[in-house]
C-alpha cells in the first residue's frame, strides 16, 4: 500500500517552507515515527516522520525545493522489506564483521525547544571495541551535553557524523558491528592512550605536547579537545617546531584544532600579535542570544541596597561545626539568601510572576535558579520548591549542582524552568553589578563581594563586613516601590536571620 508523505501544518504566519535534508533515500527501509525529511521555515526546522513501517519508494520534492502545507514530499510503501545493502568494508586493523549484526547509533530525542545538536567528541574510533551502554559520542545542545551510548557490544564500524557536524533527533551518527572483535592497536596504548579520542590524539601530536601534563576535564579524567586548547593557550605553544631557526617570513602558527564542535579557524603568529578566531560554542551562543533578548524585550531596571553580613558571619562561626556534623555539608551564605528570597517572594508575588503574551502568570511556588559557572559557560540549575527546603537541603542541592556543572553532567530537567534567579558575582571579586534578567522571569538578585567598610551604628562609626546587593526587574510587571521594598525585605531577613525562623 502506497502512502503519501506530506508537509505538516506550518506555524502561524508562515506561508511556505524549504526542504532542508532527506534522511532516507528511495529503497531505504524505514520505521514508524523515524524522521524522513527536515523542512525549514523562517522560524523553526520541522521533522517529518514516517507514518508507518515500510520502504521509501519515491522522493517528489528534492532538497532546496520550496513547498507549502500538505504538499506531497514523497511516497512510502507500507510493509515491504528494503533491498539489503552491502555491508560496509572493514577498516584497516579491524576484525572482519561480515557475519555481525549492524546496529545503528542515532541521535536521541532532544530536549523541548532544541532543534538540533552538534557532535562534540567521539570517544571511540572505527575499529575500536565497544561495550553495550558504553558512551561512544557526546552531543552538545544550547542547553546540555548529551551522551550517546553503544546499542550493543562489538566494534565501532563506521562514523557517519564527524565532530562539529549538526544533527537532528533520530539522525544516524554511526554503526556498531555487534559481536565483532577488534584487532589490538598498539597506537592506542602508546602516547596519549586509548582513553582519548582520535581528534585529541592528533591535536596533541601536532603540537608536540606531553599528554601527562594536560589536565583532563572529561569523564573519568579523560582529555578532550578543549583541555588541549587551554593547555596550548596557557603554555603559549602555538607551533610544533621551534621558530627561532625558521625564516621570519615563513613563521605561521600550526593550525589549532578548536574545541569539539567548533570549526577550524585561521591563526597567524606575527610576533606577540597572534590571533585565533573560533565560532562561539552552542551554549555561549545561546547565552548571548538570551542576554540580548532580555535587554531588548524587557523594561529592565536595577535597584541597589547593602547588607551588614556581621550577624550571618557570627551565626556561621558559632554553628558551622555543629551544622556540618549534623548535615554533612558546610553552611554557606547562599542558602541564607535563598531562604530570605523565598520569604520575600511570598510577600511580593509580582516578583515571582512572569508575562506570557497578554497574561501575567503568578506562580504559587518558588523555583529558584542558582547561576553556576562551568567550563562551558554560565548555567542556571533550579532549586525546585525552594520555599520548603531547609538550609541544609539548599546547601546539599547546590553542592550537587556544582559537581554536575564541573563534570558537564547537568541534565535538561536540572536547568528547565525557574521563577526567580540568584547570581553571586562576589565569588569572582565583583563589588557591584547589574545582573541581567533570565526571561521569562521578572527579576534576578545579584550578590557581591563582602568588604569591610565604615558604617554608622547608634551615632558611632564602626567597621562592618558589608555586601552590596542588586535587584534587576522587569518594570512592565514590577513597580519600583515593590522592587525596592522586596530588596529591603531581603536585607532585613539576612541581617536578622531569626525573622526567617519566626516568619515575621
Amino acid at each position: 500500500m502506497s502512502i503519501e508523505i506530506k508537509v505538516p501544518a506550518l506555524p502561524e504566519s508562515v506561508a511556505d517552507a524549504t526542504i532542508l535534508a532527506w534522511q532516507k533515500q528511495p529503497g531505504d527501509k524505514v520505521s514508524r515515527d523515524e524522521v524522513l525529511v527536515e523542512v525549514e521555515t523562517d522560524k523553526v526546522v520541522l521533522e517529518v516522520p514516517a507514518p508507518v513501517d515500510g520502504v521509501l519508494t519515491t522522493i517528489v520534492a528534492a532538497e532546496g525545493t520550496t513547498v507549502v502545507a500538505q504538499e506531497v514530499l514523497g511516497m512510502l510503501t507500507e510493509g515491504e522489506a528494503a533491498a539489503s545493502a552491502p555491508a560496509p568494508a572493514a577498516s584497516a586493523g579491524s576484525a572482519p564483521a561480515a557475519a555481525s549484526e549492524v546496529l545503528q547509533i542515532v541521535t536521541p530525542v532532544l530536549p523541548e525547544s532544541v532543534a538540533d545538536a552538534t557532535v562534540l567528541d567521539w570517544r571511540k574510533a572505527p575499529g575500536d571495541a565497544v561495550e553495550r551502554d558504553e558512551v561512544l559520542v557526546e552531543l552538545e545542545t544550547d542547553k546540555v551535553v548529551l551522551e550517546v551510548p553503544s546499542p550493543g557490544s562489538g566494534v565501532l564500524s563506521e562514523i557517519k557524523a564527524a565532530s562539529g557536524e549538526s544533527v537532528l533527533a533520530g539522525a544516524l551518527l554511526g554503526t556498531v558491528a555487534a559481536g565483532a572483535v577488534a584487532a589490538s592497536s598498539a597506537g592506542d596504548e602508546a602516547g596519549t592512550g586509548g582513553a582519548t579520542s582520535p581528534s585529541v590524539r592528533n591535536l596533541i601530536a601536532e603540537h608536540g605536547l606531553d599528554a601527562s601534563q594536560i589536565r583532563g576535564t572529561g569523564r573519568d579524567g579523560r582529555i578532550v579537545n578543549a583541555d588541549v586548547l587551554r593547555h596550548i593557550e596557557a603554555s603559549g605553544a602555538t607551533a610544533v617546531s621551534p621558530v627561532a631557526s625558521a625564516p621570519v617570513a615563513a613563521v605561521t602558527a600550526a593550525p589549532v584544532t578548536p574545541a569539539a564542535g567548533i570549526t577550524e579557524s585561521a591563526a597567524v603568529d606575527a610576533g606577540d600579535r597572534s590571533e585565533r578566531r573560533v565560532p562561539m560554542s552552542r551554549l555561549r551562543a545561546r547565552i548571548a542570544e538570551r542576554l540580548l533578548e532580555a535587554s531588548q524585550s524587557t523594561a529592565m531596571l536595577t535597584t541597589f541596597n547593602e547588607v551588614n553580613m556581621q550577624p550571618i558571619k557570627e551565626l556561621r562561626s558559632t554553628y558551622k561545626d555543629q551544622f556540618e556534623k549534623a548535615h554533612g555539608v558546610r553552611l554557606g551564605f547562599m542558602s541564607v539568601f535563598v531562604k530570605a528570597a523565598t520569604e520575600a517572594l511570598k510577600r511580593f508575588p509580582d516578583i515571582n510572576a512572569s508575562i506570557d503574551g497578554e497574561d501575567i502568570v503568578y506562580h504559587g511556588f518558588c523555583d529558584v535558579g542558582i547561576a553556576v559557572s562551568s567550563s562551558r559557560g554560565l548555567v542556571v540549575p533550579v532549586l525546585r520548591d525552594a520555599e520548603h527546603m531547609s538550609l541544609a537541603d539548599i546547601e546539599q542541592q547546590i553542592g550537587e549542582y556544582a559537581g554536575k556543572a564541573k563534570d558537564g553532567k547537568l541534565g535538561i530537567d536540572d536547568l528547565t524552568g525557574g521563577t526567580f534567579t540568584i547570581t553571586n558575582g562576589g565569588v569572582f571579586g565583583s563589588l557591584m553589578s547589574t545582573p541581567i534578567l533570565n526571561p521569562p522571569q521578572s527579576a534576578i538578585l545579584g550578590m557581591h563581594s563582602i568588604q569591610d567598610r565604615p558604617v554608622a551604628e547608634n551615632g558611632q562609626v564602626v567597621i562592618r563586613p558589608m555586601m552590596y546587593i542588586a535587584l534587576s526587574y522587569d518594570h512592565r510587571i514590577v513597580d519600583g516601590q515593590g522592587a525596592v521594598t522586596f530588596l529591603k525585605t531581603i536585607k532585613e531577613l539576612v541581617e536578622e536571620p531569626a525573622k526567617i525562623l519566626l516568619d515575621i
